[in-house]
């Protein structure tokens, strides 16, 4: 795995450019702000700002005037509207976001043409207008590493396959997308730690759904299996690590101590799936994917079988301790 990374910035621009049809934005000033950066996640409603009151003022992130802000603007006169309104965009603001489509009062875009600030419109509620941008930006600006192997959405239960070079894991991928499961990405996958300690698996912007298969060459996924075979985003939920086969090594039997790695600072269950020719290891990874599904249901096979083997021993253990005890008295 390469070093963690976290993105510093994103522009107005490409903020814009990337959100337009989702949040339905138009730009309603000029683009005099487009260069500026965003360099938080976290949203800002500045409606104490507007009242004067600045001191806390978060003007660095993405400012949010909804219905509150519009109301007490159009409460104003003009002369005390022009104070408060260059009070607030004398500060280096990336840009206003006016939402609801409601009407904004004249002298907010004459001060944000003025003071090269960009204002954009959308037709969305302020609260729902929050919660999108704030998974974009949340997205945007979370941690993440480029991990060297493959992931495939398997039964829903996004698998990371990993391994040395020439292992198969491509393969794997490759033979698991023609039983019907989904392509994340392949070589390179991007793992990012989103809010509340999910890790999500992202197809490589560059690569996008195609495969290298030793022998083969270049493969379009997207082109061959079309949309059921692919998907752009999946929660990582398993890694699954190929080794060679190695018979003096002693291998997990019972999957009663499960196995973890860490991802990010979040730990992953990891299976080691030892190989050699013959071994289906893709039936092996659809029948492990099934089987953390039943571990998410609260179902876990090799520890009942363990439980119900302990019992059985108890239960015989008593009965011959019982038949001692008859025989002795």
């Amino acid at each position: 795995m390469s070093n963690q990374q976290k993105l510093d910035y994103i522009t107005v621009e490409t903020l814009f450019h990337e959100n337009e049809k989702r949040l339905k934005l138009q730009l309603i000033t000029g683009k005099g702000s487009f260069r500026k950066k965003i360099v938080e996640k976290e949203l800002h409603r500045p409606g104490l700002a507007l009242a004067g009151f600045t001191e806390l003022f978060t003007f660095h992130r993405v400012q949010i005037c909804g219905n509150t802000e519009g109301l007490y603007l159009s409460k104003l006169n003009r002369k005390d509207r022009f104070k408060s309104l260059k009070k607030v965009f004398s500060f280096d603001i990336p840009c206003f976001i006016v939402t609801s489509e409601k009407d904004i009062v004249p002298e907010f875009l004459e001060v944000a043409t003025e003071y090269g600030v960009s204002v954009f419109r959308t037709p969305y509620e302020t609260t729902k207008l929050i919660q999108l941008l704030g998974e974009y930006l949340d997205e945007k600006f979370a941690p993440r590493i480029y991990v060297h192997g493959s992931m495939v959405d398997v039964y829903g239960i996004g698998v990371l396959i990993a391994g040395r070079s020439g292992i198969g894991k491509s393969e794997v991928a490759l033979d698991l997308v023609a039983r019907g499961h989904r392509l994340i990405a392949d070589d390179v996958v991007t793992i990012c730690h989103r809010a509340g300690g999910a890790l999500f698996g992202m197809v490589n912007e560059t690569l996008q759904h195609h495969m290298e298969i030793r022998g083969l060459g270049i493969i379009d996924i997207h082109a061959i299996f079309g949309i059921r075979g692919i998907r752009k985003l999946k929660r990582l939920e398993v890694q699954v690590e190929l080794v060679d086969w190695d018979a003096s090594q002693k291998y997990d039997r019972l999957g009663i101590d499960e196995m973890t790695t860490e991802i990010l600072g979040e730990k992953v269950p990891l299976i080691r799936l030892p190989i050699y020719p013959g071994k289906n290891i893709s039936m092996i990874v659809e029948v492990m994917a099934l089987n953390q599904l039943l571990k998410l249901y609260g179902y876990n096979a090799a520890q009942t079988f363990d439980a119900q083997l302990i019992d059985k021993i108890s239960q015989k253990s008593q009965s011959k301790q019982n038949l001692m005890d008859h025989l002795l008295e």
